[in-house]
């Protein structure tokens, strides 16, 4: 997409949700036409008005026809409990799938947030993860970004610093901290981006004054690996062939000759 020229239209998964309602914004400061997926328009008020609220059940594909239909881009910021693995699976996970699974194969670009440490096994994280593969499998251009921890930073912590390789795990702000505005801000400005696409990285603020371009941010960036599911330098931890039967499925149908 050329967003100076021709914006074109977005869907956002999670509108409603604390960055979601970021991203709305943001789309349409940036000139996108923005559709904000609510499973009920009257509860969603807080979206900016100028976008275009479309009525579908995140966890089930058959109500998301209309949400997607013609849209350019996808950005999915949705979030379930933490420690709740059936609804990490149905949310995290699910509206991913599900998503794909509404596109029918129709080539999309992609945002997906998901969480910096998502690589460290034995928690709901997994449910992450495991939405990151199907996007890298879908045949989709995409930006998966895994930010800090929301709004922990002082005013000074402007500065948009990616890192790779998911290998802060502390599970505190000492992780690094990004507010919900600059997330917002990365997403979007990926979606015209040909430096982000096939990029994963996490996402931190560090002290400074803020960026007026990001391109040379995503440039300094290094592609995941071709036909990976995993992003680059991340922990060889989670073997494919060793998933639950179900994902594996899933992700064969996006892959069938693997």
């Amino acid at each position: 997409m050329d967003k100076k020229n021709n914006p074109g239209t977005v869907l956002v998964v999670g509108a409603t949700g604390s960055v979601g309602r970021h991203v709305v914004a943001e789309a349409v400061r940036q000139g996108y036409g923005t559709r904000a997926l609510v499973r009920d328009p009257s509860r969603a008020g807080r979206l900016d008005p100028a976008a275009l609220k479309v009525v579908g059940e995140l966890t089930r594909a058959e109500t998301l026809a209309d949400a997607v239909a013609g849209v350019d881009a996808v950005v999915f910021t949705q979030g379930s409990s933490y420690g709740d693995a059936a609804a990490a699976e149905a949310v995290d996970y699910g509206a991913v799938k599900n998503v794909l699974q509404a596109l029918g194969g129709r080539r999309v670009r992609i945002a997906l947030m998901t969480a910096i440490g998502v690589t460290r096994r034995g928690s709901t994280h997994d449910w992450k993860r495991r939405s990151e593969r199907l996007v890298r499998a879908s045949g989709n251009a995409y930006t998966i970004v895994r930010p800090g921890w929301f709004d922990y930073n002082d005013d000074d912590q402007l500065v948009v610093t990616p890192l790779q390789g998911d290998t802060r795990h502390a599970g505190s702000p000492a992780d690094g901290v990004i507010a919900r505005h600059q997330i917002a801000r990365v997403l979007i400005d990926s979606l015209a981006s040909d430096a982000s696409d096939h990029v994963t990285f996490e996402l931190v603020a560090e002290r400074g004054p803020a960026q007026d371009d990001l391109e040379p941010v995503f440039g300094a960036l290094d592609k995941d690996p071709a036909g990976s599911f995993d992003g680059v330098r991340d922990q060889a931890n989670m073997p494919a062939e060793a998933e639950p039967e179900r994902v594996r499925r899933d992700l064969g149908a996006l892959t069938p000759n693997r």
